[in-house]
């Protein structure tokens, strides 16, 4: 490993450290924001483009590094701003911290994955070089598969990051939505598990598959008619 990667990775474990060390993670729980909801509504008031700044650069940093918290600040977004600019706000932060974290494991640990399992790896390059922006749609509109965990996963992948960046930007604007409308409502919400109905999920899965089965579809349908 390169110099720069050993500086790079220290810094995010570094970073990451603190966070748990400083137990910051005690300012990201649902109890906290409903406690200071009306102190940041005041502060936001009296500096709308400091609130908006900061928040924008907090989630940045929380999904660029894959720390949790990432649901209870989109409900922030939606508590403080409302639907159509938290979600607007939530949508480029949480697209541009899942890209950096996307870059931070693909310059990190992809040239070693991709050389230590080549042989391995082969037939899941090929599929992601064709079909990826489908699984990564539909990975990211499942709210099952946890959100960190897809950008690094992803990282060690062939995709290209201007693809990553805007599928992804697509299909997390429905989880998006439905977490920062929920936020205009937080004083009502007990946990985050209360957000999510299994009816809801059922949809996303729905909605997140229709676009591959589509394309499987059309392709077996061009298949049988360049053979007939």
């Amino acid at each position: 490993m390169s110099r720069t990667k050993i500086i790079l990775l220290a810094v995010v474990i570094i970073l990451g450290g603190l966070f748990f060390v400083l137990d910051l993670g005690q300012y990201l729980n649902l109890d906290y924001l409903k406690e200071k909801q009306d102190a940041i509504d005041a502060f936001y008031g009296q500096r709308p483009f400091t609130t908006v700044a900061s928040y924008f650069l907090l989630y940045i940093i929380i999904t660029g590094l894959s720390l949790p918290g990432a649901a209870i600040l989109t409900l922030a977004g939606g508590a403080i701003f409302g639907v159509l600019w938290g979600t607007v706000i939530v949508s480029f932060a949480s697209t541009i911290g899942a890209t950096l974290a996307f870059l931070v494991s693909r310059y990190l640990f992809r040239e070693y994955i991709q050389k230590r399992f080549a042989d391995k790896l082969t037939a899941i390059n090929k599929g992601v070089d064709e079909e990826g922006a489908f699984y990564l749609f539909t990975l990211r509109l499942v709210p099952l598969f946890p959100f960190f965990i897809i950008n690094l996963v992803m990282g060690l992948t062939t995709i290209k990051a201007v693809t990553f960046f805007l599928v992804s930007q697509a299909g997390m604007l429905a989880g998006t939505v439905v977490y920062v409308n929920a936020g205009t409502q937080i004083a009502k919400i007990e946990q985050l598990q209360d957000i999510l109905s299994p009816g809801l999920i059922l949809s996303f899965v729905l909605l997140g598959l229709f676009p591959l089965i589509a394309k499987k579809a059309v392709d077996y349908i061009k298949k049988r008619t360049d053979a007939d």
